[in-house]
C-alpha cells in the first residue's frame, strides 16, 4: 500500500513506511493543520479478527492512554474505517535503542541515563496497574534528543489480568529477556518480572551482548532459571552489585523499583528535571476504543476526547476497570488506612462534590485551587517535609455517578494519612457511597 501524499481523515498527510509487522504497518505522518509530526499505526481489522487479537489490540490502546509519561510513547488519537484502525502516536525519530546496541556496548554513563529513564517509565506504569511484560531494546525508542520512550504495549497486562492469587499466569515476552518465574510457568508478579527484564536490558547496554544466550532454547532457559551469567571485566563494582540484586532468580528477594532508585549508582548524576512522573499539567484523555472496532458502515470516525476545566472526566471501560476496587491489588501490601492514593464513589453531582471538598478544605485551613481539571488542597505552613499538598480529581460515570481520586502530591506522608483518616474521610461521609476496598451495603 503506497501512502506517500495520501491525506487520512482530512487531517494527516501520510509519508514513508517506518516499519511493519504481521498485523500492522507504521507510517510517518504530519498533521496538515498543526504541522505536528506523528507516526500512524495502521491495523487491518479483518486480520486481528481472524486470529482473535481484538482484546490485545484494545488493551494496547487502553494502556497507552492510561500511561501518560515523558518516557512512554504517547497515543494521541484513534480513528477507524470499516476495514482499518489507525493509532496516531508520538513519533520518535531516533529509532530503536536496539540499533545502538547492535553497534556495540554503550558507555556506562549513557547506559545509566537510559536505565534511569526506563525505570522512571516502568515505575509509573506499575503505579497505574500496568505491567509491560515484553521489555527489550527493540521496544525502547529514542526521540530526536536521545530521550528514551517505552513502546509496544501489545503484551501488557492491566491489574484485572491477575488471578485470585494476585499473580499473572500468561506466558509471554521475548525468551532472552523473560524472568525465570515465567519460564517455570508459575504465577508471577508482573512488576518483579518487568524489573528482571530491565536488568537484562541494562546488562545488554553495558556488555553489548546478552547475559543469557544459547543456540538451544532449553539450554538458555536453564541458564535464566539458575541466573547463570558472567560479568565482563569492564563492569564497575556498583553495576555488578545492582545487577546481582535485579537478576535474582527468586522474585520474592529480587530488588524492587523503589530500592533500585535508592542505590548509589542509580542516584549518581540523576537529572531530576528529566526524571519525572506525571504532573498536574499532563492530562488524561480517555478514548471509546470499542467504537473503532464496532463500525458497521463505511463512515469514518475519530474517538478523540477533550477535557474541560474542572468538568469531570468521562471514563472509558478500561479506565473504570483499572480504577475499580475489585482489581486494586495495593490492599495486598498496604492497609486501607495507609494508602497514599484512595478513591471513593459518590452518587452526588459534580458541583456538589466540589462544593463539599471545598468546605472540608476551608474547615481544615487548606487553600483550594482549581487547575487542569484538579482540585488542589494546600496547607499554608511548612511541615517536616515541606508544605502538604493533596489532589482530588473527579471522574464521571454518569451525571449522578462519580469516582473521586484523592492523593498526596507533596509533603509528609504521616501528616497526610492522619488528615485523610481523621478529618477528610469523616467530613465527606455525606457524599460518599463507598471508599475503595469497602463494599456498600444496601
Amino acid at each position: 500500500m503506497e501512502c506517500n501524499g495520501k491525506v487520512l481523515m482530512q487531517k494527516y498527510e501520510l509519508g514513508r513506511l517506518l516499519g511493519q509487522g504481521t498485523f500492522a504497518k507504521v507510517y510517518y505522518a504530519k498533521n496538515i493543520y498543526t504541522g505536528q509530526t506523528v507516526a500512524i499505526k495502521v491495523i487491518e481489522k479483518e486480520k486481528v479478527l481472524k486470529v482473535g487479537l481484538i482484546d490485545q489490540t484494545k488493551r494496547e490502546v487502553s494502556v497507552m492512554r492510561l500511561v501518560k509519561h515523558p518516557n512512554v510513547i504517547q497515543l494521541y488519537e484513534v480513528m477507524a474505517t470499516k476495514t482499518k484502525i489507525y493509532f496516531v502516536i508520538e513519533y520518535a525519530k531516533g529509532g530503536e535503542l536496539f540499533k545502538k546496541v547492535a553497534k556495540g556496548r554503550v558507555k556506562e554513563e549513557r547506559a545509566k541515563k537510559y536505565f534511569q529513564q526506563l525505570i522512571s517509565a516502568i515505575d509509573f506504569c506499575h503505579s497505574r496497574g500496568v505491567y509491560h511484560r515484553d521489555l527489550k531494546p527493540e521496544n525502547l525508542i529514542l526521540d530526536e534528543n536521545g530521550v528514551l520512550k517505552v513502546s509496544d504495549f501489545g503484551l501488557s497486562a492491566l491489574s484485572e489480568g491477575k488471578h485470585h492469587d494476585g499473580l499473572l499466569h500468561t506466558t509471554c515476552g521475548t525468551p532472552a529477556y523473560v524472568a525465570p518465574e515465567i519460564i517455570c510457568k508459575e504465577g508471577y508478579d508482573g512488576a518483579k518480572a518487568d524489573i528482571w527484564s530491565c536488568g537484562v536490558i541494562l546488562f545488554v547496554l553495558l556488555a553489548g551482548h546478552l547475559p543469557f544466550h544459547d543456540l538451544n532454547l532449553m539450554a538458555m532457559y536453564k541458564k535464566i532459571i539458575k541466573a547463570d551469567y558472567k560479568f565482563p571485566s569492564w563492569f564497575s563494582s556498583d553495576v555488578r552489585k545492582l545487577l546481582r540484586k535485579i537478576l535474582d532468580p527468586n522474585p520474592k528477594t529480587r530488588i524492587s523499583i523503589a530500592q533500585i532508585m535508592e542505590t548509589p549508582w542509580f542516584k549518581r548524576g540523576l537529572n531530576s528535571k528529566s526524571f519525572k512522573t506525571k504532573t498536574e499539567s499532563e492530562e488524561f484523555f480517555p478514548l471509546d476504543v470499542d467504537a473503532a472496532f464496532n463500525l458497521t458502515e463505511n463512515a469514518a470516525t475519530t474517538t478523540e476526547a477533550k477535557r474541560v476545566f474542572i468538568k469531570p472526566t468521562n471514563l472509558n471501560a478500561f479506565h473504570i476497570i483499572s480504577l475499580s476496587s475489585g482489581f486494586d491489588l495495593s490492599g495486598l501490601f498496604v492497609a486501607n488506612d495507609q494508602k497514599e492514593e484512595v478513591k471513593f464513589i459518590s452518587m452526588h453531582s459534580a458541583p456538589d462534590i466540589v462544593s463539599k471538598i471545598e468546605d472540608t478544605a476551608r474547615h481544615l485551613s487548606l487553600k483550594v485551587t482549581k487547575k487542569g481539571g484538579l482540585l488542589k488542597l494546600e496547607k499554608p505552613e511548612e511541615g517536616r517535609r515541606g508544605s502538604l499538598s493533596i489532589h482530588a480529581e473527579i471522574f464521571e460515570f454518569s451525571p449522578s455517578f462519580h469516582l473521586v481520586e484523592v492523593k498526596k502530591s507533596a509533603g509528609d506522608t504521616l501528616e497526610y494519612l492522619s488528615m485523610l483518616n481523621k478529618d477528610i474521610r469523616p467530613a465527606l461521609k455525606d457524599i460518599v457511597l463507598a471508599w475503595q476496598g469497602e463494599h456498600h451495603q444496601q
